[in-house]
Formats: C-alpha cells, structure tokens, sequence
C-alpha cells in the first residue's frame, strides 16, 4: 500500500467545478491583480479570525516581513524567534536588518518556551514572534504578559494555524487576532493552501492597516503617488477566488484532521520509544502536521521507505545551526531541546479524507520496526 505524504488532488477533485466557475468569473472581469475577489476574501478571512482588518500578500513569509516593517523593526534592533521553526520566521526579520535572537522550545508543545524568553531580552529587542507550530497555539497569554512587562510588540506567525485558538481568562481567542498582528501562508500544503503562493495580515489595528496595504503596494497612496518605500507583495485575484472557496470548508477540514490524529494517537499511545504530539489543555490544534517523536528514528524511515509510506521530517536542522545564521555566533549544545527534537521528530501523514485502514497499515509499519 503505497501512502503519499499529501493528497491535494484528492481535495480539490471534490471542488474542481467551483474552482472553475471562480476562475472564468476573475478572467470575465480581467481584475488580476487587487481585484473585487481579494477585498471580498479579506473581509471574509477578518471575520474568520475575529479581527477588523486583513491584508492579502503574496506569501506568509511577505507577511512576516510587511509585518515587521510596519511595525518600524530596522537594523540594530532585535527579534525573539524560537529556535525550533521553518526558516522564513527568522528570514523575515533578516530581511529588515534586525537580528533574530533564538529561543530554546518546550519539550511538550514545541513552541517557544515561555520560561526562556525574558532571558533573552535585550535593550535593543523590540519584538516577539512566537510560531503556532504544527497547528498548536502558542503559550500566548504568558506571551502577552511578557511583552506588556517590556513593551514589545508580538507578531503572531499563523502559517501553520489557520483555525486553531487559545484560552486566554476563560475565552477562547482565535489565532491571528491575539498579538499586534497575525500572519498566515497560504502556500499549497498550509490547511487553507492555494493554487500557488500567498498569504495575508491580519490585525486590529487601523494604523498597520492603512501602512500595510501601502507595504505591499509599492508604497503608494494613489495609482503615482508613493509615500513609503513599498514592495511588489499582492496577493493575486485568482489566488483570493479560490481560497474563498476552501475557507467555506476550512473547519470541516480542520476537524477531519483532529479525528486523523485521535485514531494515530489511541493506535500509538503505549509504544514504546515512541512519543506522541502532546496538546496543551488551553489550546485546540488543527494538525497541520502531525508530527511525533520516534527514539531510534532511522530505523522507522527505512521501514516508512520500504513499505512506500511518505513520511517528512519538520524539521531536521535547528535554526541556530543553519550556515545561514552561522555568524549569529551560536554553536551546537545552545538550546539542547530544540537539538534534541530535531534529530527524533517525524511527520506521518494527515490530511482531511486519510483512510483508518491507511492509519492502521502505518502504525503496523511503525510497531513493526520498533
């Protein structure tokens, strides 16, 4: 039995004849860039998350960095990143001129441990990125403690969150509307993903508002009137008619994920060497990925490879030992959790519509090996 990593042809089958309708509909109009599609979803994806504004870009990783500029981060300052991430957190704050300070992660959830972070403040810090790793909120009303005590702002990286939330005093807050903004990818393999790259900010801010949609715009006011230095970072018309679409669907996909991961977790929760995702009880995750700890890896991926099942690793390297930040100064034994989880993690398969029989033939794969 033959298992890929993900199926989206599978996903977007059952929705082909909408996609087709809402492509025609934007080639009709010729709005491609900017057009009617973009600020119906933006409206859209805002109510989703609870926020009054949201600015459709042209990736996550866009949506980092705007974020960070209209935030005014410039060289010689610093930004808390955790250690344990997808690089473009950190690039996103390379690409201002300011210095991404990592933090170590927690040994449970992943996420940056928020018993490390004040440690890490500086004179010259000025913002905090904590990342929804994997689909699970992080520790944010701990976060937001942190940054009100030292007047930093928190910018929320949602690439792997679209859905989730967390309980901050008894609410419940929807990712993307708790830190001064939130940012979202929508590259193709992300819970909501288009047919290509995007992404989009969301806040509740009026003033970011009004500077972000200058941002990815080349900074101008009217069509050749520029009162910023802007970039070209739009998010296209056609990208915005499709996940129109799929955000329809998002929490039926979201919790087809979870029931995925509740049959992976009851097959898989007393083998041995073998540590399941760990969901703190504060939050509700939407398995973007999931992604469990195996003692004696190797042998797992052989067998994996073997049986044709397709499995990934987010992620294998932790940021402090990539030669991009090599002249950061950090060296190996800094953050030893986040060292540590990067050579035992791996992502099994889940996507909403996975088969319990391919579950099953996965886990017996897995147990087999072990």
């Amino acid at each position: 039995m033959k298992i890929q990593f993900l199926d989206l042809n599978s996903e977007h089958k059952k929705i082909s004849k909408q996609i087709k309708h809402a492509i025609d509909r934007v080639i009709k109009r010729s709005d491609f860039v900017l057009g009617e599609d973009v600020k119906l979803f933006e409206a859209e994806f805002a109510k989703f998350c609870h926020v009054q504004y949201a600015v459709g870009v042209s990736s996550g990783t866009a949506a980092l960095f705007l974020a960070l500029e209209s935030l005014g981060i410039k060289p010689g300052d610093e930004v808390i990143v955790p250690d344990f991430t997808y690089i473009a957190t950190a690039l996103a704050v390379s690409y201002t001129g300011a210095r991404p300070v990592f933090v170590d992660i927690d040994e449970k959830t992943y996420n940056i441990d928020v018993n490390k972070i004040e440690q890490a403040i500086t004179k010259n810090t000025k913002a905090i990125i904590p990342v929804h790793l994997y689909g699970q909120p992080a520790d944010m009303a701990a976060i937001l403690k942190i940054a009100k005590k030292y007047n930093l702002k928190v910018i929320e990286d949602a690439a792997q969150a679209h859905g989730s939330s967390v309980n901050i005093d008894g609410q419940w807050c929807a990712i993307g509307g708790i830190g001064d903004i939130g940012c979202f990818s929508f590259y193709p393999t992300k819970n909501l993903g288009a047919l290509g790259d995007g992404g989009i900010i969301t806040t509740n801010s009026g003033e970011v508002y009004k500077k972000m949609l200058m941002l990815r715009d080349y900074g101008r006011g009217s069509r050749y009137e520029h009162s910023m230095v802007g970039y070209n970072s739009r998010l296209d018309t056609l990208q915005a008619a499709i996940l129109q679409i799929k955000l329809k669907r998002l929490n039926s996909y979201n919790q087809s994920r979870n029931k995925v991961a509740n049959i992976y977790n009851r097959l898989l929760k007393d083998v041995e060497d073998v540590i399941i995702p760990w969901i703190a009880p504060f939050v509700k995750s939407v398995y973007h990925v999931y992604a469990l700890r195996i003692k004696n890896r190797q042998v797992a991926l052989d067998a994996f490879k073997k049986a044709g099942i397709s499995v990934l690793i987010h992620y294998p390297i932790p940021l402090h030992l990539q030669i991009a930040y090599q002249n950061l100064g950090y060296r190996k034994g800094d953050f030893p959790v986040s060292e540590k989880i990067c050579n035992e993690i791996v992502s099994l398969p889940i996507y909403p519509g996975f088969k319990k029989a391919q579950i099953e033939f996965i886990v017996k794969t897995l147990k087999g090996a072990i």
